[in-house]
This record gives C-alpha cells, sequence and structure tokens, in this order.
C-alpha cells in the first residue's frame, strides 16, 4: 500500500484523538474544571480503530497493543455515563464489529507472519531499544486510561483525573522520543501538540483541587 494511503489513515485516527481532546479542553475552560463530555469516548472509540489499522499497515507493534489494551475502556466510559445503550445502531454495530472483524481476519482472511511485527521494524533500522521505547510509552499512555477506569468505576462516574493528565504528559513525551527515532509524522504531530494540552490540563486540575 503507497505510503500516502497509510499516513492519511494515521492522520485521520489523530485528528479524530484531537478533536477529543479540543473538545474537552475548551468545555473544562469554560467550566474551570477538569469535565469528561460524552463525545471524547465516542471519538476515543472511532479514533482506535483508525489508528490499529494504522499501527497494521505501518507494521507497528506498539501502536496496535496500545489500541487494542484501551478499546474496552472506552465503551465501559460510554456505559458509565449511560449513552452506550442510547447511542445509534451503526456507531454500535462499527464498534462490535471492528474487533470481531480483526481477530477473525488476524486468524483466517489474511496471510500474516505474526514474527513480521518484530522482523521487519529491525530490517527497518529500529534497534530493540527504540521498540522497547515504543512499547514502554505506550504502555504508559494507556495505563493512563486503565487508571481512569478504576477510578471512574470507584466514582461509578465517568471523569478525567488529575493523575490521568500526569500519566498523558508522561506517556506522551516518552512516544516522542519514540516518534522521533522512527521518523514517523503521525507520532510526532500527535504527541507535539497534545502534549500543550495535557499540560494545561495538568494546570486546571491542580487550581481546582487547590480551590475545593
Amino acid at each position: 500500500m503507497q505510503d500516502w494511503i497509510i499516513y492519511t489513515i494515521g492522520f485521520t485516527a489523530q485528528i479524530l484523538f484531537a478533536s477529543r481532546i479540543i473538545i474537552q479542553w475548551f468545555k473544562s475552560e469554560k467550566a474551570n474544571k477538569i469535565k469528561t463530555p460524552v463525545i471524547f469516548w465516542k471519538l476515543s472509540l472511532l479514533g482506535a480503530i483508525m489508528f490499529f489499522i494504522y499501527g497494521y499497515l505501518r507494521r507497528d507493534f506498539s501502536i496496535m497493543l496500545g489500541q487494542a489494551i484501551i478499546y474496552f475502556v472506552f465503551i465501559r466510559n460510554l456505559a458509565l455515563q449511560k449513552e452506550w445503550k442510547p447511542s445509534p445502531f451503526i456507531f454500535k454495530f462499527i464498534v462490535i464489529g471492528f474487533p470481531i472483524f480483526a481477530i477473525w481476519y488476524g486468524i483466517f482472511g489474511a496471510d500474516i507472519n505474526y514474527n513480521l511485527l518484530f522482523s521487519q521494524q529491525e530490517d527497518q533500522g529500529i534497534g530493540t531499544w527504540l521498540l522497547i521505547t515504543g512499547i514502554v510509552g505506550q504502555l504508559v499512555y494507556v495505563f493512563r486510561f486503565i487508571y481512569q477506569w478504576i477510578y471512574s468505576e470507584q466514582k461509578q462516574k465517568s471523569s478525567l483525573p488529575l493523575g490521568f493528565w500526569i500519566l498523558s504528559l508522561v506517556g506522551s513525551a516518552i512516544v516522542l522520543v519514540y516518534a522521533i527515532y522512527r521518523e514517523d509524522p503521525v507520532l510526532l504531530a500527535s504527541h507535539f501538540g497534545g502534549s500543550i494540552i495535557y499540560i494545561r490540563n495538568v494546570y486546571i486540575g491542580l487550581r481546582s483541587s487547590a480551590s475545593s
């Protein structure tokens, strides 16, 4: 597949991710505290699908792993907001259908050498240390949603706590290192721009905690 098509898919995913953060940021600035809009989770799910496809086309194991781990968390947050059942049928069909299709395709529909996920990265000059850096960055980035999920389950309310934004900033910094050496414009653009909003949300969260 031509590179421009692959990068278009990647940037489409990042536009969805960026949109969720910008919307959340605007709502938080207006409320003077961290807000968690429903659209944040819906855009997260659609972005995760596109980014998983991008990771597969780029043979980037760290991207695929990260999106697979947090997919359920996005759905669960919609359920906590009581917005999963009322969601349009086509949206739920895509969200539920994609992982089923991906599993079917991985087992029956594609001639895949799973070692290629690692060996091709070595062929592209990506050493073990860089692969580990990418995986660690993605895991920290993913763990922010695991932390957020546990926090929300305890509160029985979908929330984006201060710790979520701190983990976002740390994970983003690690992935930026990976993106620079990987020469991946999609990761570079998304995490550089996202870091600015993460810093702002950390500030809003600290200010809100101090005033409460």
